[in-house]
């Protein structure tokens, strides 16, 4: 039985692609946040419990032994949280936004969607949810190259992607009844994965 904390919305449009999910509402109005997400381009957004979020050892392995962008700028390992140092992050928030993006080869595509993420962070954070952060998908490519060893010339818009703070986007995103698949070449359509932090 639902009770009143548990108000769920649900709207399916964008040709079948899209959901909203709101879960848990207690203290926010997910509702508005959601709505400017779509409004962005968004396919999918949800707010789920931070302890639906899982993190674990093997994401921070792969990073380390298998992607190509390892230590190359601030926002990859090994200059972010630990798998363990996520789940005390995660630990500090009640809630999240989980954000999806069906997408073909563009990377355009790609900064147009953590543009959209920091912006959101931003928005929540100026109506008083002064602990809202973001994470968003893939490495960062906001510079010719990374100040490593100094501090991020872009700061203000940069963000680490989930993976690479140990966040197994994988589970999170089945777990929620959201598509994600192994790519199986680079020509490959794929689903990318956004999360904001909220108290």
């Amino acid at each position: 039985m639902k009770t009143s904390n548990e108000i769920h919305y649900l709207e399916e449009s964008y040709t079948g692609m899209s959901r909203v999910k709101v879960m848990n509402k207690a203290k926010l109005n997910f509702e508005s946040y959601i709505k400017l997400a779509h409004d962005n381009g968004i396919h999918d957004a949800m707010a789920i419990k931070t302890s639906q979020v899982f993190t674990a050892p093997w994401v921070r392995m792969k990073c380390q032994f298998g992607c190509p962008g390892f230590g190359e700028t601030l926002c990859c390992p090994p200059y972010t949280p630990t798998p363990d140092e996520m789940r005390k992050i995660l630990g500090a928030y009640t809630y999240g936004i989980l954000l999806h993006l069906h997408w073909n080869k563009d990377y355009k595509t790609v900064n147009h969607f953590n543009d959209t993420i920091v912006d959101l962070e931003r928005t929540i954070f100026l109506d008083g949810y002064y602990k809202a952060w973001a994470l968003g998908s893939g490495p960062c490519d906001r510079c010719e190259s990374c100040n490593i060893g100094g501090t991020c010339r872009n700061a203000d818009k940069a963000r680490p992607s989930m993976e690479g703070c140990g966040i197994d986007v994988f589970k999170t995103a089945r777990e929620q009844g959201l598509p994600i698949n192994v790519v199986k070449n680079h020509d490959a359509e794929r689903d990318i994965y956004g999360l904001i932090l909220v108290e």
